[in-house]
């Protein structure tokens, strides 16, 4: 069994058993009857949904790397956040996606730099993003739930959110304190990557530099020539997470419930504030249970198992399959993803 498959393996049996132990713990003489209800055009529905959601953040990618005066196709661009979901979904926080795409960027003749710039460029604006929003679902879920655990869980995870966001928004601010904190890294790290002359070293220093260089030149730009094609990347970070959290109120459809679309919304923004917390690979058992405390708000005690299946299906094991059929059959990136976890 090679790496890539050892963390598959492992993220999907952390994501089986918890989802097992919330059906067994939800499961009555309801569910079986919902279960013969349900309505596949709904699921299938959302499966589209999600589908669409990878279009729309192949979008959002291609647009800021024409704000750079890097022209990345349409289908180039879905190929790369795809590929990506592969990596997100073995690595805790969803980390692992980053440097995979940065990677393909960069094989598409895109300076490091510039397409670190544009990876974490989404990341900062899904965090702002997030994070605006994140007191208006504590409104909304307050108004139906009052319960101090969560809100201490909330409260940790938002301040984590907030700590990262606030680190990215510094190193891009100042440069120099950045460029010093990676110098020690590589000096540290060289020895044990063989690279112990002296000359090897400095050529390494040199590298980090020039890509750091691009990195904050980029961000210049995007902020300056390129806040047209910043203001598209807003805008489709706006339309992707509006998508994506559309797909449960779909599944719920099929499932013959009709819920508040709001709560359906600020529940999933309170579940994506909890899963930054990094416990295990693709948020695997905490995205479940987390799942099942913030949808137990309007979801039926019988059904909330078997919603959280759904949507799990989707979100986790669509990802896998889907990112894993682009990353090997496609773009063939199985080495770099290998190197990358070991």
């Amino acid at each position: 069994m090679n790496k890539i498959e050892k963390w598959i393996l492992i993220s999907l049996l952390i994501s089986l058993v918890s989802g097992l132990i919330v059906v067994a713990f939800t499961f009555d003489s309801n569910t079986l009857s919902a279960l013969m209800q349900i309505k596949p055009v709904y699921i299938l529905a959302a499966a589209c949904v999600h589908a669409l959601s990878y279009v729309v953040w192949g979008m959002r990618t291609r647009s800021l790397c024409k704000a750079l005066g890097f022209d990345v196709g349409y289908t180039k661009a879905c190929e790369i956040v795809t590929s990506g979901t592969l990596a997100a979904s073995i690595t805790p926080s969803s980390l692992g996606g980053e440097p995979l795409r940065i990677h393909l960027l960069h094989e598409e003749k895109i300076p490091l730099g510039r397409a670190t710039a544009v990876v974490l460029g989404e990341r900062i604006l899904d965090g702002i993003l997030i994070l605006a929003l994140a007191p208006v679902s504590i409104y909304v879920i307050r108004g139906v739930l009052n319960d101090s655990v969560f809100d201490a869980m909330f409260i940790f995870a938002e301040l984590g959110l907030t700590f990262i966001l606030f680190l990215t928004l510094y190193a891009i601010w100042k440069p120099d304190p950045t460029k010093n904190v990676v110098y020690f890294v590589v000096k540290r790290m060289a020895p044990f990557l063989g690279r112990k002359t002296d000359a090897a070293l400095e050529k390494i220093i040199k590298r980090v530099d020039s890509e750091l260089e691009h990195f904050h030149d980029s961000i210049s730009i995007l902020l300056t020539d390129g806040r047209r094609g910043l203001s598209f990347g807003v805008l489709y970070t706006i339309v992707f997470w509006f998508v994506d959290f559309s797909m449960l109120y779909v599944i719920l459809l099929g499932l013959n419930q009709h819920p508040d679309p709001l709560i359906v919304f600020a529940s999933q923004i309170i579940v994506m504030v909890l899963l930054v917390i990094p416990a295990t690979p693709g948020a695997s058992g905490v995205a479940e249970f987390a799942g099942t405390t913030a949808f137990s708000l309007f979801i039926p005690s019988s059904l909330l198992g078997i919603a959280v299946i759904a949507w799990r299906a989707f979100t986790f094991y669509m990802n896998i399959c889907v990112g894993g059929f682009v990353s090997f059959k496609i773009l063939k990136d199985t080495d770099f993803i290998k190197n990358f976890l070991k």
